[in-house]
């Protein structure tokens, strides 16, 4: 899986940068920076002067490569379904049996995150914690439409899509796989927040996985 992403760019939509930070060094340490500094203080303290600190440059030279704050979050987590579509098609490929291709997909999606050391100005691990955190913060906007018009969640979509298809499969006559494979998606970011931070309102912990969960639950409704 590593010698496979060292040749892969995850493509991400050119309306969320104004030049695209993969082509310069300063460009990946912006977004390498940025993911370890909202990590740190959170998207609602996070600005470009912070940023240009952090590197070492001038706050215009973020401006550059991004428009605004709002740009920066979404193309970091459009890199982020990028690369979670990218593990979804290879893991899946090879497998026939549906059953066992929802499983493993729904592995992926749901999984704790480790560090993929090829993209090495990309902490995943850390990204993923982002995701988990700040993710709904993109879409639960005002400008949500606007921003989906332009096609800024069409790999996040493409993610959930895939998973539908999987489902279809596996039982045709399930009427909800839409709603079932969103509801996963989100719920899952959902429950690793709760498992961080509200223990007491999950049953998902170190034994009882949050993968573990919607295995059971998927199993549980499509075999109805």
């Amino acid at each position: 899986m590593n010698a496979i992403f060292s040749n892969i760019k995850i493509q991400v939509n050119e309306k969320l940068y104004v030049k695209d930070p993969e082509t310069s060094d300063l460009g990946k340490k912006i977004v390498g920076n940025s993911i370890l500094l909202i990590d740190q203080i959170g998207i609602e303290h996070f600005t470009f002067k912070k940023l240009g600190e952090q590197i070492g440059s001038n706050e215009s030279s973020i401006y550059r490569y991004f428009e605004n704050k709002h740009k920066l979050v979404v193309y970091l987590s459009s890199w982020y379904w990028g690369w979670m579509e990218y593990k979804l098609v290879f893991a899946t490929n090879n497998i026939t049996n549906p059953t066992e291709r929802l499983h493993k997909a729904i592995t992926i999606v749901t999984e704790k995150i480790t560090n993929n050391p090829v993209t090495t100005h990309i902490d995943e691990a850390i990204l993923n914690k982002i995701i988990i955190s700040e993710f709904t913060k993109t879409i639960y906007t005002k400008e949500v439409d606007e921003d989906n018009k332009e096609g800024f969640f069409l790999v996040y979509k493409r993610v959930i899509n895939r998973i539908i298809s999987i489902v279809q499969e596996v039982n045709p006559n399930y009427p909800f796989a839409k709603s079932l494979v969103s509801s996963i998606v989100e719920g899952s970011l959902h429950q690793h927040f709760l498992n961080e931070h509200l223990k007491t309102i999950t049953d998902c912990n170190e034994p009882v996985t949050v993968t573990s969960f919607y295995l059971d639950l998927v199993d549980r409704i499509l075999s109805k």
